[in-house]
């Protein structure tokens, strides 16, 4: 354990490198007391996440060892990179089910399917796009691309990942009910394989698949409730509620194991795993495949870091803590890369587990690193156990997994607040469930965009006037304020682009008609933060429009970054700096002395 060092002696060279590798600012002045925490949400991530990780190994198509490989070097990179202190990296739903989506309709064209060396490539290709994900993360990280994850709205992401969350739980009712349906990322394509293949039901792997259900429903959701009631402790009820993942396993493998089901009743089950770490590997860097994985991998590359910046962001906040974007996309690209060179695929920062993991009263990522600890101790001990192990129990556990996820809470509130919203979070939801993840994904970010360009076309535009004797200006829409007929004082509440400066231009024009005693036109711009160079032309066309009406043209409240392009390209000089005024309280009471009275 690293003792703790004043801050005082490390200041110097922390600031420089601990932006770099935030292990030294949490690491050198560790203390104590967080020591049980950490300890304890560790030991309680790794028995959610053994399941867990074999059960989005299934989902992405690729033997379960391979879900625990991924979940043993990822988690200690990333605690050494990564800027969240309470995030847990390893597979996740989501990116396991767009990893098996990407990469299986080309493992068909390289080899035959249900073959040894069909399984090779298959594992070679989620290797390369582990490492593909990973470079793509830390070339976006170090050229400090984090601002694009402002191109998806909030209700985009919303309704894409309630849909994914639809087609995750739909792909693994073929589990739970014992059917053999070909894995597919169309939600369309997967309800037509359920519905011919309804009649070939196992009724003793459906029975496995609802009990595991059951109680995964019960014990986090009913007795943890009932626990309180009685007076528990939390930190006793959060590991009884949270093994209810490792419970089923032990349960569901036991049942199997004693009544011999997986040969009297057909009943998949996980079958060998290999025992013992796994070794280093290194993806076969084929350009063909590489071409075609480019897509993929970038969606992914977005997809799971939005999830996990979102919940790293969310939980950070919980404790006054900041997360950087663009250390994140680093942290989760190296964690990617490792996870690539050390026989594993894709990982992120997962909700479900992060939340536990918070939870549980973790303080910093040591918590994550005692979990992989755990994961690679039972990697080399006790994989043997799990040979019994029913898939219907991974199912279900993918299932309540994801349910989580369902988020129709923010489609009510966007419907009653914002409609525009809310018909993004509808295109996005039925254009994965029409499509693919990965074309949902572009249908949202074009419409995040339409709808931003939608927003800023028609800004807010407000005819202010005096309100009382005071130097304060509003809308006299709102307010009972005292306006000049000879000027019109015009506030527009947005920056000024190639977009929006058309509608400003013809509202204008349109009220000064509306006036014809209006002389004056005073064009209030406390709101506006820039204006780039087509809409200062669009400007310029205006003053010369309003000056063959016989209309001078004012600006008041200029901000100083704005002031300094329109001195540069020589517009205040063109205008004449007498038509450029401080404040609106200026600008009016010397327009007023030239033009006459003021009207309530």
């Amino acid at each position: 354990m690293m003792m703790q060092i004043e801050r005082s002696q490390t200041q110097p060279w922390l600031e420089k490198w601990s932006r770099f590798f935030p292990i030294l600012d949490w690491g050198l002045h560790y203390q104590k007391q967080h020591l049980a925490g950490d300890i304890t949400a560790g030991i309680i991530v790794g028995s959610v996440l053994v399941p867990q990780a074999m059960a989005y190994a299934l989902l992405a198509g690729l033997p379960p060892e391979i879900g625990l490989y991924a979940s043993i070097a990822p988690p200690i990179v990333y605690a050494f990179l990564g800027t969240s202190r309470l995030i847990s990296v390893a597979p996740v739903a989501l990116d396991s089910l767009m990893t098996g989506a990407a990469i299986a309709p080309l493992a068909a064209t390289l080899a035959t399917e249900n073959t040894p060396e069909y399984l090779k490539v298959y594992l070679g290709l989620a290797l390369l796009l582990a490492l593909m994900i990973g470079v793509i993360d830390i070339i976006l990280g170090v050229f400090r691309l984090g601002f694009l994850v402002n191109f998806l709205s909030q209700a985009v992401i919303s309704g894409f990942i309630s849909a994914a969350a639809i087609i995750i739980a739909f792909s693994q009712v073929k589990h739970l009910l014992g059917l053999k349906i070909p894995q597919t990322e169309s939600f369309i394509q997967l309800l037509g394989y359920l519905i011919q293949g309804i009649s070939a039901i196992n009724w003793v792997t459906f029975t496995l698949g609802v009990t595991s259900i059951l109680v995964l429903v019960y014990l986090p959701k009913i007795l943890g409730k009932q626990l309180k009631k009685r007076g528990w402790h939390e930190s006793t009820i959060i590991p009884i509620t949270k093994s209810a993942p490792l419970l089923i396993v032990i349960i569901g493998s036991l049942l199997v194991w004693l009544l011999h089901l997986e040969q009297t009743a057909g009943v998949k089950v996980v079958g060998n795993i290999p025992q013992g770490l796994p070794s280093l590997s290194f993806p076969n860097l084929d350009i063909n495949s590489i071409s075609t994985l480019v897509p993929a991998a970038f969606a992914i590359s977005f997809v799971g870091f939005m999830e996990a910046y979102s919940v790293g962001k969310f939980l950070a906040s919980k404790r006054r803590q900041k997360v950087d974007a663009n250390q994140e996309f680093i942290a989760l690209g190296a964690a990617n890369i490792s996870a690539s060179l050390t026989g594993g695929y894709p990982v992120t920062g997962g909700v479900s587990r992060s939340s536990v993991n918070f939870s549980a009263n973790a303080n910093t990522p040591l918590a994550s690193i005692i979990t992989a600890v755990i994961i690679a101790l039972t990697v080399m001990f006790l994989t043997p156990l799990f040979y019994y192990l029913p898939q219907a129990c991974l199912a279900a556990i993918i299932v309540m997994a994801v349910s989580s996820l369902l988020d129709f809470g923010t489609l009510k509130r966007l419907w009653v607040y914002n409609r525009g919203d809310a018909i993004a979070w509808l295109t996005a939801f039925f254009a994965v469930l029409i499509t693919s993840v990965e074309k949902g994904i572009l249908v949202g970010a074009a419409v995040s965009i339409v709808l931003h360009l939608w927003r800023t076309s028609k800004p807010h535009i407000a005819v202010v006037g005096r309100v009382g004797d005071t130097e304060h200006f509003r809308n006299v829409l709102r307010y009972n304020v005292k306006t000049c007929p000879h000027v019109l004082a015009v506030r527009v509440d947005a920056s000024l682009y190639f977009v929006n400066t058309k509608y400003l231009e013809d509202y204008v024009l349109k009220t000064v008609t509306d006036r014809p005693e209006v002389k004056n036109l005073l064009l209030v711009c406390s709101a506006v933060n820039s204006i780039d160079g087509s809409a200062l032309e669009t400007l310029k066309g205006l003053i010369a429009d309003l000056k063959t009406r016989g209309i001078e043209f004012y600006m008041s409240e200029v901000k100083g970054p704005v002031m300094d392009k329109l001195l540069t390209v020589g517009f205040v000089e063109q205008l004449g700096k007498d038509h450029i005024f401080l404040t609106t309280d200026r600008a009016m009471k010397t327009l007023d002395t030239r033009t006459g009275d003021w009207e309530i």
